[in-house]
């Protein structure tokens, strides 16, 4: 056989050999495939563990090819331990990119809008991230070194209307403390330089306008009747008049029902606004961003009274003779 041929069918070898290695690293062995598989890289294990456990659970076909090509890259040293979601539409590439990333398997946890600590800790209990106890040991600590919009919480206010609702993504097992401070950086974003300027410029502290949002939060629904509520409870501070907000009593007592008795508005507590002028002790729930808005900006009215409907309707008076007439009518 002459040179020509023998270069020629090298050359058919090397084209063939180059084209199943790329079909092997970017062609993924199921295109159309939904599957999504758990596929965990443990402490100690390289590059040979990992594709020998790709290959049994049918994410690649071929164990060698994966570790060439991580050689090849110099990655091998790169792949990081934990859970990863993979799938047979994921080609090798795919996949050696979220073990060199780290990026793993992340779980979902929501905190709802109007929740409060106890509500909290209860999920995260539930949800296995820690006991109650270790998480009021936590949310009682100082974190103003790493955010300062705790600056002007009172020495000894835990962050009760801090914990800002929204859902996270976090790796199973974070530590609490680390789950604390993502959703800390959550409000810090929320709260926008505009929004602290404006509480600036009115002349209050961002922890009287959360406290104001977490009993707004838990009176209405809307935000036109969070704003509307906001001017009427700012009107209300103004005049000296209590506030007189059923979801403080509520707070207190710990009920499920937002139904307040007449025994319940005379308990003794500076968080009990029926009882005591002004704002209470601190926030009563974690309030979303609507009624931070609608604490920021109220619309003022002529109103002084307000009360809901069983249906989530907010009835709004001028005068305490109304509202007695509204309470009749709804029977509340």
């Amino acid at each position: 056989m002459g040179k020509k041929p023998i270069l020629l069918l090298t050359a058919l070898i090397f084209i063939i050999g180059v084209v199943f290695l790329w079909s092997e690293i970017y062609l993924p062995l199921n295109q159309s495939s939904n599957e999504i598989i758990d596929f965990n890289i443990q402490k100690g294990q390289g590059a040979k563990a990992i594709s020998i456990g790709l290959r049994n659970q049918g994410l690649i076909k071929h164990p060698s090819i994966f570790r060439f090509y991580t050689s090849l890259l110099g990655k091998a040293k790169k792949l990081q331990i934990g859970t990863y979601e993979l799938s047979p539409a994921m080609n090798i590439d795919d996949m050696l990119g979220k073990f060199i990333k780290g990026d793993v398997k992340k779980e979902k946890i929501t905190i709802i809008e109007g929740w409060n600590l106890k509500d909290i800790a209860q999920y995260f209990e539930e949800k296995g991230i820690c006991n109650k106890e270790e998480f009021f040991n936590l949310v009682e600590k100082d974190f103003n070194q790493d955010f300062n919009f705790l600056n002007d919480k009172p020495i000894g206010a835990d962050l009760e209307g801090y914990l800002f609702p929204d859902t996270y993504k976090i790796i199973p097992g974070t530590a609490v403390g680390e789950v604390i401070k993502k959703v800390l950086s959550n409000f810090d974003r929320k709260l926008s330089s505009e929004l602290r300027q404006e509480i600036a410029r009115q002349g209050k502290s961002i922890f009287e306008v959360i406290t104001m949002a977490s009993l707004i939060e838990r009176e209405v629904r809307t935000l036109e009747d969070k704003k509307l509520v906001s001017g009427i409870f700012w009107k209300r501070l103004k005049l000296g008049i209590p506030l007189q907000s059923c979801a403080t009593v509520v707070y207190i007592t710990g009920k499920k029902s937002t139904e307040v008795l007449t025994e319940d508005t005379k308990i003794d507590s500076p968080y009990n606004t029926y009882k005591y002028r002004g704002l209470p002790l601190g926030p009563i729930s974690n309030p979303g961003l609507d009624s931070i808005v609608a604490a920021i900006y109220p619309t003022e009215s002529d109103y002084l009274y307000f009360l809901s409907t069983p249906d989530g309707t907010t009835i709004f008076s001028k005068t305490f003779a109304e509202h007695n007439k509204a309470r009749a009518k709804y029977g509340i």
